[in-house]
């Protein structure tokens, strides 16, 4: 089984790397393949609705969005880390996000979701809150914890003080593992759940 680990952090080795580790230490023990991508630090601009990627099959702006999405279209788990901004994710991040949901079009459900925000103080709820709306929008089971996903550290590597969301951190590895190991033996007994045609509309009479 794959986890698809995508770092929102500018900085590869801050706080943020330092709560992924956590869990990828949990992840390998539990025999699980593990990629952590760090994204925070590129220039990524945002979707400007061109509608190209319909045709394309893909994004009209070829850059990380397009290498993440055949990593995300084989994984059984995507973990979102962030650190925390004005109450809210990286900005690079969410560009990254609303490309990369809005330009692939394979079946995202029963993909196992987990976010986590780490910030000095506050803010992080909401950033929880921000991130998991990629999840539930694509029947994405998400991962929960023992606490809401996050840890708090100011200055690089002062997050391995915060022993209760480092903890946070293992126990949503293992769940997360748990999920996704469920979900596997669940296709293989039951199937997925059945699909109905999608119905669009707009708030327009």
């Amino acid at each position: 089984m794959k986890v698809l680990m995508i770092n929102g952090s500018p900085r590869a080795n801050g706080n943020t790397a330092l709560a992924l580790k956590e869990m990828e230490k949990v992840f390998i023990a539990e025999g699980l393949e593990v990629e952590t991508v760090q994204a925070g630090h590129l220039d990524i601009r945002g979707c400007i609705g061109c509608g190209q990627c319909r045709k394309l099959k893909k994004c009209v702006f070829d850059d990380i969005v397009n290498q993440l999405a055949p990593k995300f279209a084989v994984c059984d788990g995507l973990v979102l880390a962030t650190p925390v901004y004005y109450a809210s994710a990286n900005g690079s991040l969410i560009a990254l996000l609303d490309r990369l949901w809005h330009s692939t079009f394979f079946d995202k459900s029963m993909k196992v979701g987990a976010s986590i925000a780490v910030a000095r103080r506050g803010g992080c709820s909401a950033t929880f809150d921000e991130l998991n709306k990629y999840f539930t929008i694509s029947g994405m089971p998400i991962a929960s914890s023992q606490y809401w996903n996050s840890v708090h550290g100011g200055a690089p590597g002062e997050a391995a003080e915060d022993l209760e969301g480092l903890q946070t951190m293992r126990v949503l590895a293992r769940n997360m593992t748990f999920l996704m190991k469920s979900i596997a033996l669940g296709k293989e007994k039951y199937g997925l759940p059945e699909k109905e045609d999608r119905i669009n509309t707009n708030y327009i009479r």
